[in-house]
């Protein structure tokens, strides 16, 4: 494990503008940076960065923290990683704390088949590019594939010498231990000899999401039939070819931004589709779709679309994996080739603008493409259409989601000339658990068509006041909590007719100690879990540390708190994407009536606890065994000091008991 100096360390000296601008291109907006999202596509920029605060935040998508949470959401990295990746970055020295022997053996483990792992993909590169037998079989078929040098370094490929052991010689001379060579699955190890896997073989490493080589694909270039054309690496401690995509670290941040993954079953695909320009590719290394595999897709977006050789086996794969892709709650739709073609061939034959066009035209939803395909297999025969009808409402009993079932039912209905009723039916079937709410949606929409006129009334959404409340009190204690303010409190006094009255009395206090005993006083409590685990953080940080760094507190909260932190700090920085000093438009700073923000925001609390407790008083009321004279006397006395509040608030507010 990371030692927490290390990982303190790591926190401050980690410049967040720094480590962003080497993804997202930052311009200067006053005190701040601003940029387009890297997490959707926007041509005017939302995405903003604090140098002050060391946080960021990105209005388009929701999404804000610090450095390390940005490398998370944008690289996918683990936390160990994100601040592995920092360390490097700034030349930090990584502390391990100690750990138990067992804990040891595994990490030591398990770095060391990483470690073995990314020798054999240096080796494997340089056997190819500095070799003559590496020149003349390996780079000789990557060039013949089309693929140029950038390309071919850009995925680590690689060639394995057509020798009995010679990179297995290689790595144990260079002190590499066999009992991790055979566990990589890159030496075979028998009794009377040792062996390479990938003897002969062109190399493709496997990554995984944050770039770490976890296996290899081997495709053999001679025609020995007794050898398998491709060869994966064996399931290790770091290798699950199940839950794995290959090209899925060059792909993650093009899928992020464009929302959508193409899948393809091939390595050559994903490069050729990569090197045209698509990069938001992936594959399934050479084994049939996964659960694992199409969740690992959907961390970075909800579409997905495959991609199929013209051929009948890879309509046959296309089709196996789709229903798979709707379980997850996916979009998917799919796309083939012409005739003869796949995905690698058709690449290298067209440009980026006639394959884009192509997909653009060619993917169809997932129903239309399986409607089409088995209607030509049916061939006008009603038995044959039938099943192929029943095969398509299987597929939609897939889906986990009620309307997109419903809207797939109407679609199946009209491409296949069948009424709903027969669908649904046919639905509850072969989905028993989903029948009754199925038919029960059906109904409703058949009896809201019965109507000629439908009033639609838009309601506004209701505010939640309380919740607007604690938010802006934890901003104030956040952004002001130790300035000093001189604050007008009212005491409240009887006047000499008896009746209540407010008199204000100066005094100087910080503001979060204002606000803590304000809500002391009150016995207030937050409703909102994240407020209230924050508003108890806070006060116990400020009572400690006179002087305190919004940057410290967001870097010791986790994901979750921080990057309600993180929204509720950069909401006062929205406008200036919008340059409105430009256009003479100058927002108020609130910084220059601090102690009138924190009486407003106190005072408008008291009164909606109040208003609560009147409401309780008056439900009291009914109940037959209520004192209802002394309810209503409590009652007359909290609706007079709302009034006195409300005074004070600027407010007009009728009351009746």
């Amino acid at each position: 494990m990371i030692s927490k100096s290390t990982i303190e360390q790591v926190f401050e000296t980690a410049r967040v503008e720094e480590v962003i601008g080497d993804f997202v291109q930052l311009k200067k907006a006053g005190s701040n940076f601003k940029g387009l999202s890297p997490f959707s596509d926007e041509r005017s920029p939302s995405f903003m960065v604090s140098p002050v605060k060391q946080i960021w935040k990105d209005f388009s998508s929701g999404k804000g923290g610090n450095a390390v949470t940005f490398l998370m959401e944008h690289e996918h990295f683990t936390y160990p990683e994100a601040i592995k990746y920092l360390a490097k970055k700034y030349n930090i020295e990584i502390e391990e704390t100690e750990q138990t022997d067992e804990q040891k053996q595994e990490a030591n483990e398990r770095e060391s088949l990483y470690l073995v792992n990314e020798f054999a993909k240096e080796y494997f590169e340089r056997i190819m590019f500095k070799t003559d037998q590496g020149q003349a079989i390996g780079l000789s078929y990557f060039k013949e594939r089309g693929f140029t040098n950038e390309t071919i370094k850009q995925f680590n490929l690689g060639y394995c010498l057509d020798e009995w052991q010679a990179f297995t010689d290689e790595a144990l001379k260079k002190g590499y231990q066999l009992e991790f060579l055979e566990k990589t699955g890159l030496t075979i190890v028998k009794p009377d000899k040792k062996f390479d896997r990938f003897k002969g073989r062109v190399m493709f490493p496997i990554h995984s999401m944050s770039g770490r080589v976890l296996g290899f694909g081997g495709r053999i270039l001679t025609s020995d039939k007794k050898a398998a054309k491709y060869l994966n690496s064996p399931e290790s401690e770091v290798y699950h070819k199940s839950k794995i995509l290959y090209g899925i670290y060059h792909a993650k941040q093009s899928i992020a931004k464009e929302d959508n993954c193409y899948l393809v079953e091939g390595y050559t695909d994903v490069i050729q589709f990569y090197q045209t320009g698509i990069k938001n590719v992936v594959a399934s290394s050479g084994t049939a779709l996964t659960p694992e595999q199409i969740r690992l897709v959907n961390r970075l977006t909800n579409n997905i679309t495959v991609l199929f050789d013209g051929d009948a086996a890879g309509i046959r794969a296309s089709l196996r994996g789709i229903d798979l892709i709707l379980e997850q709650g996916m979009n998917v739709k799919v796309c083939g080739f012409p005739e003869g073609e796949d995905p690698d061939s058709f690449a290298k034959q067209n440009t980026l603008e006639e394959l884009t066009s192509y997909l653009n035209d060619n993917s169809k939803d997932f129903i239309q493409f399986k409607a089409s395909l088995l209607i030509k297999e049916a061939n006008n025969d009603p038995i044959k259409k039938a099943e192929t009808i029943r095969d398509i409402v299987n597929s939609i009993s897939k889906i986990p989601d009620q309307i997109k079932k419903e809207i797939y039912i109407q679609e199946c209905s009209r491409i296949m000339d069948i009424s709903e009723d027969v669908l649904f039916t046919t639905l509850a079937q072969i989905n028993k658990k989903d029948a009754q709410e199925a038919n029960k949606t059906y109904k409703a929409q058949q009896k809201q068509k019965a109507f000629d006129v439908v009033k639609s009334e838009t309601k506004a959404p209701k505010i939640d006041l309380q919740y607007e409340l604690e938010r802006k009190i934890i901003e104030i204690l956040l952004l002001y909590g130790t300035e000093t303010e001189d604050f007008e409190d009212l005491v409240l006094k009887e006047t000499e007719d008896g009746e209540l009255q407010l008199e204000p009395v100066i005094h100087s206090a910080k503001v979060f100690e204002k606000i803590y005993l304000d809500l002391q006083e009150d016995e207030m409590q937050f409703t909102n879990p994240n407020f209230k685990l924050l508003y108890y953080s806070i006060i116990d940080t400020l009572h400690q540390e006179p002087e305190f760094s919004t940057r410290n507190f967001v870097n010791q909260l986790d994901q979750e708190l921080a990057s309600d932190v993180t929204t509720i700090l950069m909401n006062d920085e929205r406008y200036r994407l919008h340059d409105w000093e430009r256009n003479n438009i100058i927002p108020k700073e609130k910084k220059h009536t601090i102690a009138q923000l924190v009486t407003q925001t106190i005072l408008t609390l008291r009164c909606f606890l109040i208003d609560k407790k009147v409401a309780e008083y008056q439900n009291d009321t009914l109940s037959e065994d209520s004192n209802s004279r002394s309810i209503l006397e409590d009652v007359k006395d909290y609706v007079g000091l709302k009034m006195l509040l409300s005074r004070k608030l600027g407010k007009v507010v009728g009351g009746k008991v």
